[in-house]
């Protein structure tokens, strides 16, 4: 682990303060043990930003390192009062979302929701991808929520914080729930995701699709298997996704490609690429999203930059912060999406020729939301404790 470190540290001189907090990471040996992390997308497992104390792991000469268990994926019951989440981001498309589960297992390095575990005392590092909450409730408070009297129908969103399909959803099933609550009520809806187990819905897909109801958008983040496999360790393989999305298009449904996140002098050269391969398999629409680095992400991602890519360090963070007003993330509305500045505005226009060029549309056909039926209320009743 030290000649690792030293040899990242040899190809990487920090040039300002976070680069010198990388450098300072990089030499003092606070990355968790691979053996320990095995699979998992982070590096570090830094304390939650709302704790009052702060804790590392660090060897005191008894090899007490040695006898640390490897993170494992445990998963708790969460119990919210509602399924839905309301938002008034003028940056989205959607004003309501369902996320069956908090934390995902795919362990993305780049995942702007890692921040969030902060509410549960828990780290963004690796504790985000193994410390997880299963909502095994979300449907009938869905069903509940459907049936109250002016409920107004607007599509709701599905995978805009964490993955609904991510592995432990083939043991909890919570998203298939949600669906038939949805298909029942004539409810439409749009689901993001980068794993190939949303096909084993695609009775309920059919059934919504037939009615337009439904809209799957498939995140391709790469074509490399090396770069997908070490950024995203537990997501379904490029061909794996490119071949979810000809199954889906092939079934009828509206199906779209996200090139998300770009990230400069690493993938965003695969653009077209990406934009032709999805459109040869079979999808109508497609989207981009510049790499956001929020809180816990920004130390989180420059330190995996530095482990597994310490020669691009310096150019990659450059041009990230030159689309970020000198800094790794800037959250203004209109920006945090896109980014601004000459890069930015140079990967839009290859955007939208690219587009232009394989016939995606960035943005199909609008769901219905006139069949609505709602709810009869029956057998919805929850338990108080």
């Amino acid at each position: 682990m030290r000649e690792q470190s030293l040899a990242g540290q040899a190809a990487f001189a920090p040039t300002n303060t976070a680069d010198i907090a990388d450098a300072m990471i990089v030499s003092s040996g606070l990355r968790i043990e691979v053996d320990r992390r095995r699979g998992r997308g982070a590096g570090l497992n830094p304390t939650g930003r709302f704790e009052a104390l702060q804790r590392e792991t660090f060897d005191d000469g008894w090899q007490t390192l040695e006898e640390l268990p490897p993170f494992r994926t445990d998963v708790q019951i969460e119990k919210p009062r509602t399924a839905i989440t309301r938002n008034e981001s003028p940056d989205i498309g959607f004003d309501r979302s369902i996320n069956p589960y908090r934390g995902c297992e795919h362990g993305c390095i780049y995942c702007f929701a890692r921040p969030t575990h902060a509410y549960m005392g828990l780290s963004a590092g690796l504790d985000f991808e193994t410390k997880l909450f299963a909502k095994p409730d979300a449907a009938k408070l869905l069903e509940r929520e459907l049936a109250k009297p002016g409920y107004k129908v607007r599509a709701i969103a599905i995978g805009t914080n964490t993955d609904p399909y991510q592995p432990i959803e083939k043991e909890w099933r919570i998203m298939r729930g949600i669906l038939e609550v949805l298909n029942k009520a004539n409810h439409p809806v749009s689901i993001v995701t980068k794993s190939a187990m949303i096909l084993r819905d695609l009775d309920i897909l059919q059934e919504m699709a037939a009615k337009n109801l439904v809209r799957v958008g498939i995140s391709v983040t790469t074509l490399d298997r090396k770069l997908a496999r070490t950024m995203e360790p537990r997501a379904a393989t490029p061909p794996r996704r490119l071949e979810t999305i000809h199954t889906l298009s092939e079934a009828g449904i509206q199906t779209a490609v996200m090139a998300a996140p770009l990230i400069p002098a690493l993938n965003d050269h695969e653009l077209e690429r990406i934009l032709e391969s999805a459109k040869a398999a079979g999808a109508a629409e497609a989207s981009y999203v510049i790499l956001r680095l929020p809180l816990e992400v920004s130390p989180l991602f420059r330190d995996w930059l530095l482990q597994h890519y310490p020669d691009r360090y310096r150019h990659v963070m450059s041009l990230v912060r030159s689309m970020r007003g000198g800094k790794d993330y800037d959250a203004d509305f209109g920006k945090r999406m896109k980014g601004a500045g000459p890069y930015a505005w140079q990967i839009a226009r290859r955007f939208e020729m690219a587009a232009r060029r394989f016939g995606l549309t960035r943005r199909g056909m609008p769901l219905r939301d006139d069949l609505f039926v709602p709810p009869d209320g029956s057998g919805v009743q929850l338990s108080l404790l």
